[in-house]
């Protein structure tokens, strides 16, 4: 059945207008905003759930000449991921408005949590690249907002900007190769066009595509390092435990259940187009990398919100190494372990927030013994802890079991060094155990907190985990249940070939059987020995030598910023010439750059030069080198308004009579406004320097390299392949446009680029404008008159 274009669209667009909306909910509800939430994320939720038995792509027209059109592909993968986010959204908001009491900047906290929501549900859906990449990028900027909420906080400030760096770097990432796809497609499927759908279903074309024109490895690496930036893969996962300052809710909204795991998601879309022995190597062997670094890292923490971020990185670590195999096994766990992860982490982090909000503390050394206080949440706590480490018959067994299988035929089929990916599965797992146990340990043993701070918290903290809870209870139980009304459709969306999942305890003893055992057993055996074991984690993080990533992205931050103020002064000195340098300097290199990234290639023997241009331009060339070697401003001047009419001649020349006349116009305006300014100017400025003179000759030789690479890259020769884009463009426009000649066509259309450019430095200098109001009025103390530093003259004419 097909799916039902109104009722997605409506789903997806549903939590954007609830966010605009929110600051006037807030106004009306107050607190009681978060309800309002939950009202809208069970809206989208049933009416995406009423689309479980459709698959197909619905969509509308938005740039046909680029195929480009808001379409939405309802698919297994796509639904299992949508269904997540709006139905642990409802949980969460209902948890927010309890334990967000008393808050401030709360109608800016809902509405970004809904504009968030919104964002997942689109790149879950959306089946553009362009749009797939606006969504991904809505969800950087949401989590910002929403990590940064506490902006009172400096460690708060500094945990959203560095989530905001990796992962933005990671969106340019993104950007980046799924321009390459775009380029891809139109060799292999004969157009341009941005509808990853139709890649799909075209993978071995696009596979030859991206091979033959060299694109296949800075592709696929440039998607994986979005990934991994995205969902907090090794050497990127440190952003995520600074980002726990969030609120609770965020972190199991945005950190256990939906944001971190778009990376994960993308690569399942992806996996059946770019399956590869290099996918394989890559994306297995950071799965697996990432696995057991934060499992590591996860035994060494003493934060209760702590600990379950880096268990966060591990078990993305596993659905990616599961999408990293090219066996069926490897795409069931990762799609598999998606619904798995998030029915047990969102619940320990809601518990981890009821536990400091009852107990007042995180701090792992300082608790233990809470199930007298709080016995429903220590239930709750046992099974999604269990769960999470992988303890049959709890639902986290099923899909880690699937990547013990996955491992181990892979390993078994290849031989030789293979085999260390069961051998770091299997003591990745073991560390899952000690973790878990130790999250565990904190409703068991001996009591550390007073009972006189612990109180019973309200339903509304505890009943979105219990629900959750049931839930794993439920796939626990039945797991094949699970699959087929939800989990089966996701891997078939993901599978490079036929797959039928069927799940359940073990009847016969295996070799994956046997790495469970093992895992299980090991983690059970180990955990006596946890305090050793983080001491010497701790130990070897915090060596001489600097290997914790966060130190190495202080260490680029805080040069970066000292570079920046250095450089800054010779940039921004005042100067009018200095600016204009530079833009024409840095413009210039940049274009050069791209025209060599291209690979265009130079043709000049077939441009033919009638002798009257010639001479025009010989005349024109002569006074070009008169204007740089002008001993006076009045000959300077003149020789100048020579260049501009040789110009204007040329023009004529070329059959461009209307681009002459304004030429000739121009030209006669400037040279009149020149000779009238020339008595305000002095006839002497200072001793010119050579420094001087060789920038400014860099510069204009820059400028004229551009411009010259530029015209013979532009200019179709007679024989020019009818594909070229300048071709396509000089025959499509007149028809395309709806002009009557291809000059007035470029005029507006690039006008209207020129226009959207005007408004668009409007809208800064407004935003500029109120933002210097704003803090005036606030008590910002202004510069003082002798406060202002004074221009250095630097020899050079302003």
């Amino acid at each position: 059945m097909a799916p039902d274009l109104p009722i997605v669209t409506t789903a997806v667009a549903l939590p954007f207008v609830a966010a605009v909306l929110s600051p006037l909910l807030y106004r009306v509800l107050g607190e009681r905003t978060g309800y309002a939430g939950a009202v809208v994320a069970a809206a989208s939720f049933g009416l995406l759930a009423t689309e479980v038995n459709s698959h197909g792509t619905v969509g509308a027209s938005w740039v046909p000449a680029l195929d480009v059109g808001v379409q939405f592909t309802v698919d297994g993968w796509g639904l299992l991921f949508a269904l997540l986010a709006s139905g642990i959204g409802v949980l969460v908001f209902v948890y927010s408005a309890a334990y967000m009491h008393g808050e401030e900047g709360l109608a800016r906290y809902y509405a970004a949590l809904l504009a968030f929501m919104g964002s997942i549900l689109g790149v879950a859906l959306a089946s553009d690249l362009v749009f797939i990449f606006l969504f991904w990028e809505l969800t950087s900027l949401c989590s910002f907002v929403l990590i940064g909420h506490y902006t009172d906080d400096s460690e708060s400030r500094y945990s959203a900007r560095m989530a905001m760096v990796v992962t933005v770097g990671g969106g340019l990432c993104l950007l980046a190769g799924l321009l390459m796809l775009a380029v891809a497609a139109r060799g292999a499927l004969g157009g341009v066009t941005f509808d990853l759908t139709a890649m799909i279903a075209n993978d071995e074309a696009m596979r030859a595509s991206l091979r033959e024109s060299g694109l296949f490895v800075p592709a696929l690496g440039l998607i994986v390092a979005a990934a991994a930036a995205k969902s907090a893969q090794v050497p990127l996962h440190f952003w995520l435990p600074n980002a726990m300052v969030a609120p609770t809710p965020v972190s199991a909204f945005l950190h256990s259940a939906t944001m971190v795991k778009v990376g994960v998601y993308f690569l399942g879309r992806v996996r059946p187009l770019l399956m590869s022995p290099e996918w394989v190597l890559v994306v297995a062997t950071l799965g697996l990398l990432t696995m057991t670094v934060g499992a590591l890292l996860a035994v060494a923490a003493t934060d209760t919100k702590e600990l379950l971020a880096y268990s966060t990185a591990s078990h993305l670590g596993l659905m990616v190494a599961g999408f990293g195999f090219d066996i069926v096994y490897g795409g069931e766990a990762g799609a598999f372990h998606l619904l798995n992860h998030a029915l047990f982490k969102a619940p320990l982090f809601l518990v981890a927030g009821i536990i400091a909000h009852e107990a007042g503390t995180r701090n792992l050394d300082n608790l233990g013994g809470l199930w007298r206080e709080l016995p429903v949440t220590a239930a709750i706590t046992v099974v999604a802890a269990l769960s999470m480490a992988g303890i049959p018959p709890f639902n986290g067994f099923y899909s880690k079991e699937l990547l013990f299988e996955a491992t181990y035929e892979v390993a078994h089929e290849a031989g030789g060094i293979a085999w260390l990916y069961p051998t770091v599965a299997t003591l990745a797992s073991v560390l899952t155990v000690v973790y878990s146990v130790k999250f565990l340990a904190l409703f068991f043993g001996e009591r550390r907190a007073p009972t006189a701070d612990i109180h019973r918290p309200p339903i509304g903290l505890v009943g979105p985990p219990a629900v959750l809870a049931i839930a794993a209870v439920v796939v626990s139980v039945a797991p094949q249940l699970a699959v087929d009304a939800i989990v089966q459709g996701a891997v078939d969306a993901t599978a490079t070939g036929e797959a039928q999942l069927e799940v359940g305890l073990p009847t016969h003893f295996s070799p994956p059987v046997a790495m469970s055992a093992v895992a299980v057993l090991g983690g059970f055996s180990a955990y006596p020995l946890r305090g050793r074991l983080a001491a010497g984690i701790r130990r070897g993080v915090d060596a001489p030598i600097p290997v914790r990533p966060s130190g190495w992205y202080d260490w680029i931050v805080s040069t970066a910023e000292v570079t920046s103020a250095r450089f800054g002064s010779m940039v921004h000195n005042g100067l009018l010439r200095t600016y204009v340098g530079w833009v024409a300097a840095a413009g210039s290199l940049l274009a050069l750059a791209g025209f060599a990234a291209a690979g265009g290639p130079l043709e000049i023997g077939g441009i033919g030069v009638p002798l009257a241009v010639a001479v025009v331009l010989g005349v024109a060339t002569l006074a070009g080198v008169a204007v740089a070697t002008a001993t006076s401003h009045v000959s300077g001047v003149l020789t100048l308004s020579i260049l501009g009419f040789m110009l204007a001649i040329f023009f004529i020349f070329a059959s461009a009579p209307d681009l002459a006349l304004t030429q000739l116009v121009v030209e006669t305006l400037i040279l009149l406004i020149f000779l009238l300014v020339l008595q305000r100017l002095p006839s002497f400025y200072s001793e010119i320097r050579p420094l001087s003179i060789a920038r400014d000759a860099g510069v204009s030789i820059l400028v004229g390299a551009m411009a010259f690479v530029a015209v013979l890259l532009t200019i179709p020769s007679p024989d020019a392949d009818p594909t070229s884009v300048a071709t396509y463009y000089t025959e499509q426009a007149v028809p395309g446009g709806g002009g009557t000649n291809v000059v007035n066509v470029i005029l507006v259309d690039f006008r209207a680029f020129d226009t959207l450019g005007e408004l668009l430095v409007v809208t800064i200098a407004a935003i500029a404008i109120l933002v210097l109001v704003t803090m005036r009025t606030r008590g910002e103390a202004s510069v003082t008159e002798g406060d202002e530093e004074p221009i250095p003259d630097g020899g050079d004419s302003p």
